[in-house]
Parts: C-alpha cells; sequence; structure tokens
C-alpha cells in the first residue's frame, strides 16, 4: 500500500503546474516491481515544500539546508505485537519537496512529472537499503535502476 499525502496548501499549485502527483505513487510500485518486492508492503509519501524537508533534514541529519527528498526506513527495532502474516510490511517514509521538484526538472530540462517520478524511485531504493553515498558502483546501481523505473513509466529522458 502506497499512501500519498500531499501537505495542505499544495493542491492548488500542483494542479496549477499541471502535476498528477499519483505518478510518485507508479514510482514507488515501479521500483518495488521492478525489486521484485514480494511482500506486501506499506509506504507512506509526503509530498510538502522546501521548509519542511529543511527541518526533517536539520532533525535527522543534521543539515540545515532544504533538500529534494528524504528517506526514512523502517530501522527494524523488535516490536512487542505480533503482527498477522498477511499484514502489510512497514518499509518507510518518503518525503519530497514539490519547489525541488519544480526547480530541479527546470534545471534538468525535463517535467515535473519526471522529476517528482524520480524523487519517489530514489527515496524507494533507499528503504530498500540501496545509497548512492557509499561510492561510485552503488550510485551507478542505484542510477539504472532509478531510470529503469522511469523508462517504465514512459518518462525516460
Amino acid at each position: 500500500m502506497i499512501e500519498l499525502i500531499i501537505e495542505e496548501g499544495l493542491e492548488e499549485r500542483i494542479e496549477a503546474c499541471g502535476l498528477d502527483p499519483l505518478v510518485a505513487e507508479r514510482a514507488v510500485a515501479a521500483v518495488l516491481q521492478a525489486e521484485a518486492v514480494a511482500a506486501s508492503v506499506e509506504v507512506s509519501l509526503l509530498l510538502t515544500d522546501d521548509a519542511r524537508l529543511q527541518e526533517l533534514n536539520r532533525s535527522y541529519r543534521g543539515l540545515d539546508e532544504p533538500t529534494d527528498v528524504l528517506s526514512f526506513a523502517d530501522d527494524g527495532d523488535a516490536s512487542p505485537f505480533v503482527a498477522h502474516p498477511e499484514a502489510p510490511v512497514y518499509l518507510g517514509d518518503i518525503a519530497i519537496s514539490f519547489e525541488r521538484v519544480l526547480a530541479q526538472a527546470a534545471e534538468y530540462g525535463h517535467s515535473p512529472a519526471r522529476e517528482l517520478a524520480y524523487l519517489a524511485a530514489h527515496g524507494t531504493l533507499h528503504l530498500l537499503g540501496y545509497d548512492h553515498e557509499r561510492g561510485p558502483e552503488d550510485a551507478a546501481a542505484m542510477r539504472l535502476r532509478e531510470e529503469a523505473a522511469m523508462a517504465t513509466l514512459g518518462l525516460s529522458r
């Protein structure tokens, strides 16, 4: 299950630029399918603004600056509760800055839809354990998977 949450006040701005925010959900689903995630999973996807991403970045990464996407994977802490075997597995949360979506789409010369989908795919890969900061090989592997998701959605370069 993918839950898309749009921060209050952004709906009009998203609609004004003709962006379908559901492309983010489709990107998450494309990555999960490509990565053969067999279990039913739960992902929360927040579309917000630079100020909120800066707040999250400061709180969780110690960086007092806005960023485009943050992922918060389930830390796997044991719970005293027993989950039903058919219940979705909580994978984590992704937060994306709508302002960065627009700015980066303009900077890279592609549509806001592609940028939103790309950031959602990127965040999902982080939830699955990929990390481009480990080195160039990991970054290249992640980039291949991101571009494969974009191709699946018809959003190739």
